[in-house]
Formats: structure tokens, C-alpha cells, sequence
């Protein structure tokens, strides 16, 4: 069966925070696909991808260019920095680390598979950390996309220090990560997966600034995908405007179980039609197009 290609005519890039999760089987994936086979049929869904895999660790370069193989062409990886840059040295003597790094973005880049990587800095990272944030930005390549994400509360102050980081960033043409954790805090948990989120995510205040040619939102919503539309219904107006003034967002939808993040991402798109009409449908997912199990066939199975 011939599967639809990402269509090329998506003006935004849309994705998840994962794109191997096993329970997307029988739906993002064709029933009976391999681990090796998720990012392709990942990509016939969406276009982009949070790669949040290299905060922990950088894959080989023999890595990279087989996800470079596997994706469809105009698709986008949107790599988080390795935590050694951001978190253990706080951007100081981490330019062994970074020429690492980047090398692993220019093999994207030549590939046509390069997004805006995101710097996510530590909750620590205070105003005092500034000028070390601006000497290290000052030093990365230009002629790639990158993104910072703030989550000290200095920076959201509605005053000189927040002043301070959006000046730096759009001069320098770099997108300031909008982070958006409302839904995932606004009731008690339902599921061990929400509690656990609620623990490890931050709350962060709520910044809408747009600093360079590619904002980027990563909203958390909650594992019943109905409980974000508020939220949902807020964004999407917004982004249709980014849109309309010709950047070219960049929108990840996490859900504390990532088995319901693509509903999520589908959800927020549906939404986003209704300000954007002349947008086109997303590809129907590889493991729709295979037709239901009989039961009697299920029993067979197992």
C-alpha cells in the first residue's frame, strides 16, 4: 500500500516530544512495525521531533545520518544541548562539548533535517548567569537555528533581566522556547504518569514573547487529551498569527504518558484549521490505514 508523504505545504512544523513510543502501534505505526521502522512511519505522521535523547548523550555520527535516511524529506529534528553544556558546567569551558555538538547538527543540516536545537537552561541559571548566556550564544554558528528556554523566575520579571534576554536573543535572531505547563497543573493527578509528571516538570510562569523567525511552543497537557482544550484554544490563535506574519513555528506536544501525545498534536492542528483554513489535513497515520483485527482473529493471535 502506497502511504502519503508529510505534506510539504505545512506551513509550521508539528511534533511530539518522542518518536519511538510502543504503544503508538496500531496507529502511528502499522501493526507488527519494528523498533527500527518507528522513525520512518514516525515521519509520515509529522514533521518534526523533539530529540530530547541527546540532553543525556550525543549519538555517533553514523546515528544521525541513518535518522537523516529515515525521515522524509523537508522533515526536521529540533535536538535539545547536552546537559554537560547546559546544567554541569552552566556554559563556561564547555567548548569541547559544543564542537561536539554542532557536529552533529551539521550533519543534519546537510542532510536538509536541521530544526532549532534548544538550549534549556537549569532552574539555577539566574540574571547573575547573563552575560555568560550572552557570551555563549555570541559564539555559536549563525547560519543555524537555535532556541534558549529559561526557567529561573528572574527571567520573567516583566522587567530589566527579561528585557535584557529578549534584546540579546533578537539581535542575535534566536527564538526564545515558549513553555507551557498549565494544563499538567491545573487539577490533582489522575494516573501515576500525571504525578509523576507534576513532580518533574516545571511550573514556570507563562511568557508569549517572540524573539526570531521560528517560535517555539512545548506544551504539556494531561493524559485525557480533552482536559488541554482550554488551553489548546488559546495557542492556536496565537500560532495562526505567527504564521500570518511569515515565521515559521515550531509546536511539541508533550503528554505525561507519551502514549497520547499524537492525539494531542492532532487535537492542536484541528484547532489550528479552524483559524487557518487554507491549511491541509495532516497524513492519515501509517497504522490507520491497515483495517481492524476481527475479534475472532484476535484470539487467533494470542
Amino acid at each position: 500500500m502506497n502511504l502519503p508523504v508529510q505534506s510539504p505545504s505545512l506551513p509550521y512544523y508539528l511534533g511530539c516530544p518522542v518518536w519511538g513510543c510502543p504503544d503508538w502501534v496500531g496507529s502511528i505505526f502499522r501493526r507488527g512495525a519494528k523498533r527500527h521502522e518507528f522513525l520512518h512511519q514516525y515521519s509520515m505522521a509529522f514533521n518534526s521531533v523533539e530529540g530530547n535523547t541527546t540532553f543525556y548523550g550525543l549519538p555517533t555520527l553514523e546515528t544521525v545520518q541513518r535518522w537523516c535516511d529515515e525521515t522524509l524529506p523537508g522533515f526536521r529534528f529540533a535536538l535539545k544541548f547536552p546537559r554537560t553544556i547546559s546544567h554541569e558546567k552552566q556554559l563556561v569551558d564547555a567548548g569541547e562539548e559544543t564542537r561536539h555538538f554542532l557536529s552533529v547538527l551539521e550533519r543534519l543540516a546537510l542532510a536538509d533535517r536541521l530544526g532549532p536545537s534548544f538550549l534549556q537552561l537549569s532552574p539555577t541559571f539566574s540574571a547573575a548567569q547573563l552575560p555568560a548566556l550572552a557570551t555563549y550564544l555570541r559564539e555559536l554558528p549563525e547560519e543555524f537555528p537555535f532556541a534558549v528556554e529559561v526557567r529561573h523566575h528572574d527571567y520573567f520579571d516583566h522587567g530589566p533581566t527579561e528585557q535584557a534576554l529578549d534584546e540579546l536573543l533578537q539581535r542575535l535572531q534566536i527564538d526564545r522556547a515558549l513553555f507551557d505547563s498549565r494544563p499538567l497543573f491545573s487539577a490533582p493527578p489522575t494516573d501515576h504518569h500525571e504525578a509523576e509528571a507534576q513532580q518533574r516538570k516545571p511550573n514556570s510562569p507563562l511568557c508569549h514573547t517572540v524573539t526570531g523567525q521560528r517560535p517555539m511552543l512545548r506544551f504539556v497537557g494531561r493524559n485525557n487529551v480533552a482536559a488541554a482544550q482550554p488551553w489548546i484554544e488559546e495557542w492556536a490563535p496565537k500560532v495562526a498569527d505567527w504564521i500570518n506574519r511569515g515565521l515559521t513555528p515550531y509546536v511539541f506536544l508533550h503528554t505525561p504518558h507519551d502514549q497520547h501525545a499524537p492525539e494531542l498534536a492532532k487535537s492542536f492542528h484541528e484547532v489550528l484549521t479552524r483559524h487557518l483554513p487554507q491549511l491541509p489535513a495532516l497524513p492519515t497515520w501509517p497504522g490507520a490505514h491497515e483495517p481492524a483485527v476481527p475479534r475472532q482473529r484476535q484470539r487467533e493471535l494470542f
